[in-house]
């Protein structure tokens, strides 16, 4: 009964998530631009496999990724080892990043606007370095109790500095990367990891320490690709 229970519940939120959207753009067609759908049939079929798509989406996330996050943040800490502890963090987020799917259409993106000159695979790999460097930091940071402003302060102006000494169009495709990366693969993955580890490292705070991850693995990301221009420029 609870699993049926829950699987309700995902339901609505996927259908809750979704429909407020697909509405304000039926207002748009309709009302506004008073044109008719081309394809309705398929437009129901396919707003019908979105819900159902981000229903099993929501329904996976719960029950595997965030209770394996937690797990593994948890037996982290019984590693005894912090250089492996970091290396086991930065292979999560470099992975994690890989099969990011709004990560992968940017880099796609990117490689048709600029007629090949930044080729999709090179921009993903480079992302998924600065996201394990950010994880690997993040970790870092709970291990030695470090506060998150004394990490984040100094990455924004490092990347403050990069973004006036690399090419122009870089500086936009870093920061969208950053945006791109804080998807529904990392998030749970990451935030997991983070918060499970922070709960049995002695008398570190999860609040204080669990949190703040995601924002280094958006930050490695516009670091790394800053990095990336400056070597095409």
């Amino acid at each position: 009964m609870r699993l049926l229970s829950d699987a309700a519940r995902n339901l609505w939120l996927a259908a809750r998530n979704v429909i407020p959207m697909i509405a304000v753009l039926l207002v748009f067609q309709f009302l506004i631009a008073r044109r008719p759908l081309s394809h309705g049939r398929v437009f129901c079929l396919g707003t019908l496999f979105v819900v159902l798509g981000l229903f099993f989406f929501l329904t996976g996330v719960s029950m595997s990724l965030l209770p394996l996050g937690d797990e593994v943040g948890r037996g982290l800490v019984l590693l005894d080892n912090k250089l492996l502890v970091i290396l086991v963090a930065f292979a999560v987020g470099y992975t994690s990043t890989l099969v990011e799917p709004g990560l992968r259409s940017l880099a796609g993106e990117v490689e048709e606007v600029s007629v090949g000159a930044i080729r999709q695979t090179l921009l993903i790999h480079t992302v998924a370095l600065g996201v394990g460097a950010g994880m690997a930091l993040g970790v870092f940071k709970i291990l030695n109790r470090i506060p998150t402003r004394n990490v984040i302060v100094p990455m924004l102006i490092a990347s403050g500095v990069l973004a006036l000494l690399t090419p122009a169009e870089f500086a936009g495709i870093a920061f969208d990367c950053a945006s791109a990366t804080t998807g529904p693969v990392n998030i749970p993955i990451n935030m997991a990891i983070a918060i499970g580890l922070s709960s049995v490292v002695k008398s570190a705070d999860p609040l204080l320490n669990g949190f703040g991850v995601v924002g280094l693995t958006s930050l490695g990301p516009v670091l790394t690709v800053l990095l990336l221009g400056m070597t095409k420029g």
